[in-house]
């Protein structure tokens, strides 16, 4: 039921007042800087300056003092004196930078991806942002986009606790609550599986694909109570989703009950254009409207063309006031009229050094991110006293936030800087320093000074080889054809591995790369990802052992690009390949490279070493209800977390299922030599899928339980449930 107050203000409003009010535009409108002549911007987008008065949102107005600033202008402006919504792109972390979206789905860490979302909150609030652009739930397999670095992995269970523990540390229990702010999930829908994993190009799947393996986690997020939802840039069935009627009114609000706001990426009504979908910005608006898309961004086809279409009746001006209600219940439900400037805070903004409770957070959020993929002959943890060599583009470089990087006012903690907290600085050679630069700026590799790294650490009792990519060439319109480190890079690891002296090679990246090149090269391979503020600092703790490595791998890391997309959930074929024929022809494999991943989804050593034993399946007495459990014992000296994983396959239905399922995980942290039993629950709901028609069906029938370490590591069990 729609508050009074709020129902007034609609009925006072004017149709241009309305359609103001679903516009978002950037701060710059306002004109916070004197200097700067506003014609150019209110003529690009043709709109008068007299609209400004009546704008609902802001983009990327950021700042504790520019927002209260602004927000106190407008309401000076503002004839219902109706306060702006503040928007910004948080994706991990505003001041105090955390690991990459991908780095925290890999901790496998629910409570840890709670509070990383509520750190990130803390600040975004303190600097006057009400709704952050995340959590992004996009599906993704193909590490080519630049994007995998903001999404959590290529499974939809995953994916989707992930994006509901985000929704609950973004905005907790009450948004009007300090240091809470709105969660708006996006790209609805589909946006992480570009053809080619080329950033804005064309997504084509079938509707069974999209409802089982893309749109989970956006549902997820709206269970949690997610305030807000991003219409993506592609299309959905042949339909751009920001003037997609079927996925925004009918799956978004009609099937899921959502009853929040939409919004469009920037300028996504516009971009209906040159997809060939609207002729101009009249249908776009028309299209757009009427499929349920409540807030236009960074385009004006609602201010310039509502009324007329509505004069028209082209549109009923209930479906414009219905997204205005929306608009405005958010605004309340945040406390702004009551409130405008809700937690804006200088004094907390503009603090000299960050919070050291949240610089220690993102410390062990960065350790816990980390994927230790080999470690032969425990060539780590690293043993202090040692002579260490360090050599790469990533050795001293600051350059590891990972892009989306808040306001990157703090530089990041280096490696060379982490390590030399654990050991003497004296004890630390380095050579072949010099940083990469980005593909942007079109620099493909670093100086070629592997001989000279060769001499100057051939001495050193161990060496590290810091690579990876630039930070800059991921994130949005970071899409690559390769993945392979850049050639001199590869020569550095193969020439330090000529010292006959263990080489640690640590990867900095916002995708997976193809390591395979370097991967004999590696007595040990670390996982680095970028992990923000603390980078060094959590990749110190875990390479000296103070943090035993827990990571696992959200997303499979390929061979080689000629595989993608590689993924552990793909459906069965009607001819499989079975290893134990390798000469067989005509079945589905590379005749170059095995079909599986280089690692796989769930992946992740430790420094601890655990044995599963006593794998069971047993029925309820009711019949409605399956347990799996298995015993983990840590066989080691040394206290580690493990991540037991669940996974279950439908071994006949009447359409084809994916080869096994994620359907649950527990991560168990165990003492030397300890040992527990974890059991799971299964039930009907965990075994169904959209069958031909379309809606969600159980068959009964035959299913392998798997329990294990990772998708290709476990026991299984044929049962039957009926």
């Amino acid at each position: 039921m729609t508050k009074p107050f709020i129902q007034a203000l609609v009925n006072d409003m004017t149709l241009d007042e309305k359609l103001a009010q679903l516009t978002q535009l950037g701060p710059h409108y306002w004109g916070l800087d004197d200097t700067v002549d506003l014609t150019g911007p209110f003529k690009e987008l043709s709109i008068e300056p007299e609209v400004i008065k009546s704008i609902g949102s802001v983009l990327n107005g950021i700042g504790a003092r520019n927002v209260i600033e602004l927000q106190t202008r407008h309401l000076q402006m503002s004839r219902q004196k109706i306060p702006l919504l503040f928007m910004a792109d948080v994706i991990h972390g505003y001041r105090t930078i955390l690991p990459i979206p991908l780095a925290m789905g890999c901790s496998f860490d629910l409570a840890a991806c709670e509070r990383f979302a509520e750190l990130a909150a803390k600040e975004s609030a303190a600097a006057g942002i009400h709704v952050t652009f995340s959590p992004m739930t996009d599906l993704v397999r193909d590490p080519r986009w630049g994007r995998v670095m903001e999404t959590s992995g290529e499974d939809p269970y995953l994916n989707a606790r992930v994006a509901e523990s985000m929704v609950r540390g973004y905005q907790g229990k009450d948004l009007k609550e300090k240091g809470r702010i709105a969660a708006c999930v996006k790209h609805f829908a589909g946006y992480g599986a570009p053809e080619g994993g080329r950033e804005y190009n064309t997504v084509d799947m079938s509707s069974g694909v999209l409802r089982e393996f893309y749109l989970p986690a956006y549902k997820a997020a709206v269970d949690a109570g997610v305030a807000m939802v991003m219409a993506a840039f592609n299309t959905v069935d042949r339909i751009p989703a920001s003037g997609n009627k079927p996925l925004l009114r009918g799956i978004l609000r009609e099937e899921w009950g959502f009853g929040g706001v939409t919004i469009a990426d920037f300028n996504s009504v516009n971009e209906q254009i040159p997809h060939g979908a609207a002729q101009d910005g009249r249908e776009a608006a028309e299209k757009s409207l009427a499929a349920g898309l409540d807030m236009e961004m960074m385009s004006t086809h609602y201010l310039g063309h509502g009324a007329e279409l509505v004069e028209q009746g082209k549109l009923n001006e209930a479906v414009i006031d219905e997204a205005v209600v929306r608009v405005l219940e958010l605004k309340d439900a945040l406390g702004l009229f009551d409130n405008p400037f809700k937690d804006a805070d200088p004094l907390a903004d503009e603090a000299a050094e960050p919070d050291t409770e949240h610089l220690q957070a993102a410390r062990e959020l960065g350790a816990g991110s980390v994927v230790l993929l080999k470690n032969d002959n425990e060539a780590l943890p690293l043993k202090r006293g040692l002579k260490i060599g360090l050599a790469g583009p990533f050795a001293a470089s600051a350059q590891v936030l990972g892009g989306w990087a808040g306001t990157e006012k703090d530089s990041a903690v280096s490696l060379y800087t982490g390590i030399s907290q654990k050991t003497s600085a004296g004890d630390i050679l380095t050579a072949m320093t010099g940083e990469l630069g980005s593909m942007l700026e079109g620099i493909f590799d670093v100086g070629d000074e592997t001989e000279e790294a060769y001499n100057r650490l051939k001495d050193c009792d161990v060496i590290l080889a810091a690579v990876g990519e630039n930070q800059q060439d991921t994130g949005e319109g970071g899409s690559k054809a390769g993945l392979r480190l850049s050639p001199n890079q590869e020569k550095l690891i193969w020439r330090l591995k000529d010292t006959g002296k263990k080489v640690i090679t640590i990867v900095f990246s916002g995708r997976p790369l193809e390591l395979k090149p370097v991967l004999e090269a590696s007595d040990a391979l670390v996982q680095a990802w970028f992990l923000g503020t603390e980078s060094g600092n959590s990749l110190a703790d875990v390479l000296f052992g103070d943090y035993n490595p827990s990571g696992r791998l959200s997303m499979s890391f390929p061979y080689t690009v000629g595989q993608i997309p590689v993924y552990y959930n793909a459906y069965q074929t009607g001819r499989p390949y079975d290893p134990q024929y390798p000469q067989v022809r005509y079945v589905t494999r590379y005749l170059d490279c095995p079909n599986e991943p280089l690692f796989c989804f769930g992946y992740g050593l430790s420094y601890s070493r655990f044995a599963y034993s006593s794998f069971a399946v047993e029925a309820a007495e009711a019949a409605d209800r399956i347990t799996a459990s298995i015993e983990v014992e840590n066989t080691s000296d040394i206290a580690g977390k493990e991540t037991v994983q669940l996974y279950i396959r439908d071994v006949s239905a009447s359409v084809v299922r994916p080869a096994k399922e994620l359907k649950g995980f527990r991560q168990l942290s165990l003492a030397a030599h300890e040992k527990q039993k974890v059991s799971f629950g299964i039930t009907r709901d965990m075994l169904m899928f959209y069958g031909m028609d379309g809606q969600l069906v159980f068959e009964p029938g035959e299913f392998d339980i798997m329990i294990g370490r990772n998708s290709g590591d476990h026991s299984s069990q044929r049962i039957w449930i009926g």
